[in-house]
């Protein structure tokens, strides 16, 4: 009778306490002889209760509970290591023990030191950044970021002087007693539960310091705080709870799903820190970083799992590239690039397939199906486009909360319009043109899909299908009888400024009709609708669709020439150079010795400007999709592209530091050079995966001059010269900037009539833009595993 009276007045007094959690807490269960809130504790045994401490779960171990980023659990008794004991230990999700040796990558870019650590149970990103002797502090501070492929997730870190003096401030890691940057943490999860993974690394101040931001969750939310506006999302910083732990302090956020937990702690044996509610101070020395989460993890293809039994030497040949293009390899999806883009994004992983086909690996669990996979998995199968990115992690809970749904589901991003005609290229080079998938064919395109719940009753066939028809339907106006108009090319979405690669605000110059999507990605795309179709993979009439194809091949390209005389290109050079602000800067403009033919990065601009007078990289497209036969055009394309790629910038794309993907010199308004900068996302930089494509391009089409159709240009002994002789500059520069290429994007300074590197994100932004800073790996830019120099060629 007393345990009765006990267990009501306890009852009674908890039903008019206020919980945590909202009503959901109402209900109370049973652990042994006592009654808990799920949202208070966690029962262990049926009869022991641990609590549940600033919304994270502490565990049992013997007769007492712990918190697993403070202490660990060996023999029912408390040790206070963080980090795995070097013990195999049990995968969250396979339950495969973890025998083999972790991945360990350095990778530098001043300001940036990257760090990057895998093994069986998860994988992590760290990114230091300390401001150089010449940074501009204005846009380079002192801050650490953990970047994790699960859930899109990581932690940024920003760090202040305590003395307030910008550029005094100085951070590093240093090697663990185990003499490793990184080490793991790891500690299974309870019942059912995620493991808890992360990273812990001994982090080292030069100087009294402040912890001024911290965020932690998605890399989404810091995105949109390092690239937007600063912006902070009030019901995810709120969230974040600061605490003193043992020697140190530890701030954690339960997620809007309200079962994942991020954790951030900082302790030392020798330092003090300093907590005051929110603000968290450091003085000079060495502290133990830990960040861990526990959500469901990734299954991760390993170096030797993501290349082909053929190339598998590659890994020893060149095993930085090798481990980078390991990290953003998955058995479901590849990866876009670290840490900015660690997640999904079609475009980008569809194209370092195209790029890697010869040596990536074919067949079940292969990294060619996980692309594929990917993108049909996130087909909108109500309209056939290929999702872009998806939205998952932290950040799809947010995403549906802000339109009243309560749902962690995956979303997807449908805007761009040029990820589309991808697909069936990519397709047809597996299906058709490769022995393996061939015989693959008919188990994946059955295969049911599961990603996103509105597709869960599709199978991949039946979503390709539904993409395909898209094209098709699309491409009809512009192939019928007299209907070659511009308005019946391909437009960006309604209400979008961005829709292909060049996906920035500028990108395309504010253009409605992209060049690289029109001359070159429909009739792509329509050639493998139309093999596919005669494969019986996709249902439509080849003959048909083949006939779309040469039409948008042959009557597109015309819409985007640009012809500036001789006269003209010179006086337009000059001023550019002149007006450029780049002190010293020659303006090439002796080195023409004809007019200049390039083509429109779109049509219908900024300024009610007809083209985007804008010359630029994009041909590369045509060249490596497409082998035309319109000769007397084939013939004036490549070499317009040619003489582009030889003239050195502003008179042509070509730098000490690569060939940049868009020169403004001979647009005849501003607007062009002011959009188009050294700092702008889409300027004048030069990206590492057109580099690739051109260079394999110009190598397809001169292949052609030794097959049984031999196209007229390799006829033309100045043509073919000139093609040839872009091939290799293009190489000898490809060859010179070897350090950069896995890298996304870089830019450059001139002093000294010579263009020199620097890292995109050490530039100020141009005025109205935020600050963009590159990947240090990037998936498209390590497609040089599997294009290299044609000696032959030489």
């Amino acid at each position: 009778m007393k345990i009765l009276n006990w267990k009501v007045a306890w009852l009674l007094c908890n039903l008019l306490s206020p919980h945590p959690g909202g009503t959901e807490t109402l209900s109370l269960q049973q652990c042994g002889e006592q009654f808990y809130y799920p949202s208070n504790y966690t029962c262990f045994d049926g009869n022991f209760l641990c609590p549940i401490e600033d919304r994270t779960p502490t565990l049992k171990c013997g007769g007492g509970c712990y918190l697993p980023d403070r202490y660990s659990c060996q023999d029912n008794n408390l040790v206070s290591s963080p980090t795995s004991n070097g013990q195999p230990t049990t995968n969250s999700t396979t339950g495969i023990e973890c025998n083999t040796t972790a991945t360990r990558l350095y990778l530098s870019s001043p300001p940036y030191d990257n760090y990057f650590y895998s093994d069986c149970h998860a994988q992590s990103q760290v990114v230091v950044t300390t401001p150089l002797s010449d940074s501009n502090l204005t846009v380079i501070g002192p801050r650490v970021i953990v970047a994790w492929p699960a859930g899109n997730s990581g932690i940024v870190a920003y760090f202040a002087p305590e003395n307030g003096i910008n550029g005094t401030l100085g951070i590093r890691i240093l090697n663990s007693t185990s003499g490793n940057p990184l080490e793991p943490i790891y500690q299974t999860g309870i019942g059912n539960g995620n493991a808890t993974v992360g990273i812990s690394a001994q982090l080292e101040f030069n100087s009294s310091v402040v912890l001024s931001v911290a965020i932690l969750g998605s890399i989404r939310t810091i995105r949109d705080f390092t690239e937007g506006p600063s912006l902070l999302h009030p019901e995810i910083q709120n969230a974040i709870n600061y605490s003193s732990i043992d020697s140190g302090i530890q701030i954690s956020r339960l997620w809007l799903d309200n079962i994942t937990t991020t954790t951030l702690s900082f302790s030392s044996s020798s330092q003090s820190i300093h907590l005051d509610n929110t603000t968290v101070k450091f003085k000079p020395g060495t502290y133990t970083f830990n960040a861990s989460f526990n959500y469901p993890q990734l299954t991760q293809l390993s170096s030797e799992m993501v290349l082909s039994p053929e190339s598998v030497g590659l890994i020893e040949q060149l095993p930085s590239q090798t481990t980078s293009l390991s990290f953003l390899s998955y058995t479901t999806k590849l990866t876009a690039g670290a840490w900015r883009f660690l997640t999904y994004f079609g475009r980008d992983s569809m194209m370092a397939a195209l790029l890697l086909e010869p040596v990536l690996s074919k067949g079940k669990d292969g990294a060619m199906e996980a692309v594929l996979a990917g993108v049909l998995e996130r087909i909108n199968r109500t309209d056939g486009s290929v999702c872009h990115e998806e939205t998952i992690g932290d950040y799809a809970t947010w995403t549906n909360l802000q339109d009243n749904i309560t749902s962690a589901a995956p979303l997807c991003d449908y805007k761009m319009i040029d990820s589309d005609y991808f697909l069936p290229v990519l397709m047809e080079r597996y299906f058709l043109e490769n022995g393996r998938g061939s015989q693959r064919a008919s188990e994946f395109l059955n295969t049911v899909a599961s990603t996103l719940p509105v597709n869960s009753n599709l199978t991949y066939k039946q979503l390709a299908q539904v993409n395909a028809e898209k094209i098709v339907n699309l491409s009809a106006p512009f192939a019928a009888q007299g209907n070659q108009t511009k308005e019946n090319l391909m437009h960006l979405k309604d209400g979008q400024i961005v829709g292909e690669w060049r996906d920035s605000t500028y990108g395309i110059g504010g253009g409605r009709i992209p060049y690289d999507v029109n001359t070159a990605l429909v009739p792509a795309a329509l050639r493998s609708i139309s093999s596919l179709s005669s494969a019986g993979i996709l249902d439509f009439n080849p003959t048909i669709v083949d006939e779309y194809a040469q039409i948008w091949e042959d009557s597109t390209l015309q819409f985007f020439e640009i012809l500036v005389d001789l006269s003209t290109a010179k006086s337009s050079l000059q001023k550019y150079a002149a007006d450029s602000g780049v002190l010293g800067l020659k303006s090439q403009a002796d080195t023409l010795d004809g007019n200049v033919t390039f083509y429109a990065l779109a049509l219908d601009g900024n300024d009610n400007l007809s083209q985007v007078a804008v010359m630029n990289t994009d041909d590369c497209f045509r060249h490596f999709f497409l082998n035309t036969t319109n000769q007397p055009q084939l013939t004036t394309f490549l070499n317009a592209t040619a003489n582009n790629i030889r003239r050195t910038f502003p008179a042509g794309l070509m730098t000490d530091v690569g060939m940049v993907v868009a020169n403004p010199a001979y647009g005849q308004v501003p607007v062009y050079a002011t959009n188009f900068t050294t700092s702008a996302y889409h300027g004048t930089v030069v990206w590492s995966w057109p580099l690739a494509m051109m260079a394999r391009g110009f190598e397809l089409q001169l292949d052609r001059c030794n097959s049984s159709t031999v196209p007229d240009f390799c006829g033309d002994s100045n043509v073919y010269s000139n093609v040839k002789m872009a091939y290799n500059t293009l190489w000898d520069s490809i060859e010179a900037n070897s350090a950069h290429l896995s890298t996304e994007v870089w830019s450059w300074t001139y002093g000294g009539g010579k263009f020199s590197y620097i890292d995109l994100g050490a530039l100020p932004p141009p005025p109205g833009n935020s600050p963009t800073e590159s990947d240090i790996v990037q998936l498209w830019s390590l497609t040089f595993l599997a294009i290299i120099r044609d000696e032959k060629l030489r």
